[in-house]
């Protein structure tokens, strides 16, 4: 596969900062020299995940994923290389040139022909549902009092029964059956080629730059399945996008104050027709990373308006989930009389719907609210369990005023001894604190990605030379290459990292980043690792003089062993050449003495 030239890689890194850039997905906050927050790759209490704003990289010491800022953005959006370097050159107004596969070309052409065929079969819907033939879908309309502009908003359409009526617009517009296949309008059976959508309300789908990307098909009486919804396909991951976001940020610059997340495609759509424009709905009943991220770039809070019942409950709870790393302001929508957010605007009006946005309670509070629920406060048991969770539950706020409040707040309501509370959380948060302290302050080489038979003195010092190699190259690269031979690494991952950096390390034209020398994901991830560990070094002269002494008697010890093999098997060689061995040996052995 054909890259982008270093050049080009370098501008894109050095415009795209990597700590502003993971900001945006996450929440980090300084300790020292670094940046600290909660890994998005794995599940974690305690924050692992370290960014270096002076190398320009990140690391997890716990799931060990780690490199430069595009490696990040792949591996966050999960996308290829090509498309990281492209979205991050988009965001910093770097101009690419087209320098790609055979292969990514063609992806790419097929992705925009079904972007194409999306945009084309949506105004086709569109148009039809105001024919006199869709007389079915004009009725559902009525009975749903779905008006004019928001169909139009929308571009909502209708289905008709026709099993190709869909499939001959399409060819006639010039597309292939590979390209109509690929957008999942079209299906195939033994008979041929169908439309697969039929006598259904369609509901376009469009991302977040408002390109449709697949359809929701709802039927228009009370057959089965209600729904019937576009696969994942070339364009179109459910868990990547949310319904209505293109519409709700209309007309807005910048990010959203807040955003109202519902369950279905109608109660998004309801909602917006009676003035509660900034809704959305998810894909699916639970929120996802990647939805959570986007919810991130595009609003400053989130409500969660899900349903009353089980599956919307633990809808909330995932959702919670989520969004907590993310440093967005999470409110969990409180009605009553309606069992979901659409039932609820149609009873009580829209200024109520506002007014209940307004008073949506923070997650701490629906935490608490739903542990008192399962919980008799008159049981003693009981109480203690319920103070136990509250401790829990607090010890997680990160703010200090905000713990303070809520503490004074439980301990009015529930009558529990403000002193009480306090001295729990305390003990937490010390045992958190603890658990940081101990981590920042380790120092040990990646146990787990090497050879558990080599010892950890040998494991440190060839992750030292790794890490003076990788950060410190032009002091330490020329007078480590001549004493560290590969020969003498253990490890056979140091062994590969050592090697590639002689190989690719030219001190003339070193590159901006030496994560840009790998290729293989878990090399990036040592080499990530090695740079994040602090190996206290003071002074960089007297670390790189201990490794030429060490690897000065490896080499010693190596070439003692050599000689003695070679006298042993050379019974028969000559005295003259024998007597230079011996006298070469015992030159080996005197040097060997002086370094005791």
């Amino acid at each position: 596969m054909e890259r982008y030239n270093d050049e080009i890689l370098d501008e894109i890194r050095s415009r795209n900062d990597i700590v502003s850039t993971i900001s945006q997905y996450m929440t980090l906050k300084r300790k020292g020299r670094n940046y600290f927050g909660l890994c998005p790759f794995h599940n974690e209490k305690s924050p692992s995940f370290s960014v270096s704003p002076d190398k320009q990289i990140f690391h997890c010491f716990g799931c060990g994923v780690g490199g430069d800022v595009i490696n990040f953005v792949k591996k966050i959006e999960n996308i290829g290389f090509l498309d990281s370097v492209r979205l991050l050159a988009e965001k910093s107004g770097i101009q690419l040139p087209n320098d790609i596969s055979k292969a990514e070309e063609e992806n790419i052409k097929l992705k925009n022909r079904v972007y194409k065929i999306n945009e084309l079969a949506a105004k086709f819907y569109h148009e039809n549902l105001y024919k006199p033939t869709s007389k079915i879908a004009q009725d559902y309309i009525k009975k749903r009092k779905l008006n004019n502009a928001t169909l139009k908003s929308f571009l909502m359409g209708y289905a008709s029964n026709s099993s190709n009526e869909l499939l001959r617009y399409l060819k006639e517009q010039g597309f292939t059956e590979e390209e109509l296949l690929a957008s999942c309008l079209i299906g195939k059976s033994d008979r041929g080629y169908y439309d697969k959508f039929r006598n259904r309300l369609m509901i376009p789908i469009r991302d977040e730059r408002g390109r449709f990307i697949a359809f929701g098909g709802r039927v228009l009486d009370d057959s089965k399945p209600k729904y019937i919804n576009s696969p994942e396909n070339i364009v179109y991951s459910k868990g990547r996008n949310l319904f209505g976001l293109n519409v709700a940020r209309e007309g807005v610059h910048g990010p959203l104050k807040r955003l109202l997340i519902v369950e279905g495609y109608m109660d998004a759509i309801s909602l917006y027709q009676r003035g509660i424009t900034n809704v959305v709905a998810s894909l699916g009943t639970a929120l996802t990373d990647s939805q959570g991220r986007l919810l991130r770039r595009n609003t400053e809070q989130v409500i969660l308006g899900y349903d009353a019942d089980g599956a919307g409950q633990q809808a909330i709870i995932r959702g919670m989930e989520i969004l907590k790393s993310m440093d967005i302001d999470i409110r969990i929508l409180q009605i009553s009389g309606a069992k979901d957010p659409d039932e609820y605007v149609l009873k009580f009006g829209p200024e109520k719907m506002v007014k209940a946005m307004d008073e949506a309670i923070s997650a701490i509070e629906f935490k608490i609210k739903v542990l008192r629920a399962n919980l008799d406060l008159n049981n003693v048991n009981d109480k203690v369990k319920f103070l136990t969770e509250i401790a829990k539950i607090l010890s997680n706020v990160d703010n200090n005023i905000e713990r303070e409040v809520y503490i004074d707040r439980i301990s009015k309501v529930y009558e529990i001894s403000k002193n009480a509370i306090v001295s729990e959380v305390d003990k937490l948060l010390y045992r958190s604190l603890a658990g940081v302290t101990k981590f920042e302050k380790s120092n040990i080489v990646l146990k787990d990605t090497q050879d558990s038979k080599i010892d950890v003195a040998t494991r440190k010092r060839e992750g030292m030379v790794v890490y003076l190699l990788v950060d410190y190259t032009k002091l330490s690269f020329d007078r480590i290459k001549s004493v560290v031979d590969l020969d003498l690494i253990k490890s056979e991952k140091n062994k590969k990292i050592i090697g590639i950096l002689y190989e690719r390390i030219d001190l003339d034209n070193l590159p901006e980043n030496i994560i840009s020398l790998f290729e293989d994901e878990d090399d990036i991830n040592y080499v990530s690792g090695i740079l994040s560990y602090d190996f206290e070094i003071s002074d960089v002269n007297k670390a790189i003089e201990d490794i030429e002494k060490v690897y000065y008697k490896e080499k010693l010890i190596s070439l003692r062993n050599e000689l003695i093999l070679k006298l042993e098997n050379n019974n028969n060689a000559e005295e003259a050449d024998k007597k230079e061995i011996e006298n070469e040996l015992t030159n080996v052995i005197l040097e060997l003495t002086k370094m005791k």
